[in-house]
């Protein structure tokens, strides 16, 4: 397996630059995975490190050779699609070993690797049979297996599961990760499901017309997000905002103003901001606290709909100028639709953000 290395690395289409300058570095067998809404590049970012687009600008390193006029066989990549890509009228086994007579390896070794890849992905009782016979997840599996057979330096994965139905996709899921666990191969992943970035990776690079908002591992981006965009993507559902003004400057965080008045302490650093200073309030809906209707430093509204997922409900509660918050109680929770109801702000689970959307790292 191999490190994979990306410096200053643009691509531009014609007149319009889609890749703005990214530096990346990934260690030797590292789960990697790329995130971020429709058309941010993630895609894109992907195929020039496939060899499938040129780099405009920058070097990429694959195992500490310049790759950017390598071919994509010459690079040891292998990459498995969001369409499954097999040959219809060959067999499973024919599928996964094709690479590799294309390679002239010989028959017993494809023999052998292809049942050891089929193996390891539970295709054995599969690989007599067509495309057309499998299902949708055991098509993916396929393809998986055969970039597996080809031993690469490294997996690129392009949106894999997005033709998988929920169940399936959640089985693909572990199946991908037990892979990576077991091969300790070096992988590139990309989607714009949050889910499957925040369960698979090691570190998450997200992703924003082109540029790097943050990388960092699931936990560090759901902790401490370093911007706006960050926070408002990674967390299902996303992290609610309010706007605010910061009443005062402490040794310990800000008290903020939020829109009705209601005095929120937080704790984060203070660095740029002083009283006066508009900034976002940021708080996700697992860290909000059901309280008493009246009771000092929380804030109410009136719920509008709740959707009861057996272990939790996910309570909408309309608040002061419009907004809508998210509240996500446990499944015991007995509140009623169109109820006041008033919520919590633990300042250890407050974020804070500035004018120009940067975050104020939190100290709780």
């Amino acid at each position: 397996m191999a490190d994979v290395v990306l410096k200053a690395v643009r691509k531009s289409f014609g007149k319009l630059e889609m890749i703005h300058g990214i530096d990346l570095a990934i260690t030797d067998k590292e789960f990697v995975v790329f995130v971020g809404p429709s058309g941010c590049g993630k895609s894109t970012l992907l195929r020039l490190i496939a060899g499938l687009e040129d780099i405009t600008s920058g070097d990429l390193l694959i195992d500490g050779v310049r790759a950017n006029e390598l071919t994509p066989k010459e690079r040891g990549i292998a990459m498995v699609f969001q369409s499954y890509a097999l040959y219809p009228h060959m067999t499973v086994f024919e599928n996964m070993g094709f690479g590799l007579e294309l390679s002239k390896v010989g028959k017993a070794e494809i023999d052998e690797k292809v049942r050891r890849a089929a193996a390891s992905l539970e295709l054995t009782p599969l690989l007599d049979r067509l495309p057309k016979q499998l299902s949708g997840g055991q098509r993916q599996r396929v393809a998986i297996g055969r970039a597996i057979v080809r031993q690469p330096k490294v997996f690129l994965f392009d949106e894999p599961l997005s033709n998988l139905d929920a169940a399936l996709r959640v089985q693909t899921r572990i199946e991908i990760a037990r892979l990576h666990e077991t091969m300790g191969a070096t992988m590139v992943y990309v989607t714009h499901d949050q889910v499957e970035a925040m369960t698979l990776a090691d570190r998450i690079v997200v992703l924003s017309a082109g540029n790097v908002e943050q990388i960092g591992t699931p936990l560090e981006l759901y902790e401490y997000p370093d911007n706006l965009f960050v926070a408002g993507f990674i967390g299902s559902p996303q992290m609610n905002f309010l706007e605010a003004r910061v009443a005062e400057v402490g040794s310990g965080g800000l008290t903020l103003t939020a829109p009705d008045g209601t005095p929120i302490e937080t704790l984060v650093a203070t660095d740029g901001v002083k009283p006066g200073d508009k900034v976002k309030l940021g708080i996700r809906p697992e860290h909000l606290e059901l309280a008493e209707v009246g009771e000092t430093g929380t804030i109410s509204g009136d719920i509008e709909v709740i959707e009861d997922l057996g272990e939790s409900h996910f309570i909408y509660v309309r608040y002061a100028g419009g907004t809508l918050l998210t509240f996500r109680a446990n499944g015991l929770s007995t509140v009623k639709p169109h109820s006041k109801i008033a919520l919590r702000l633990p300042p250890n689970c407050c974020h804070v953000f500035r004018a120009d959307g940067k975050a104020l790292r939190r100290r709780g």
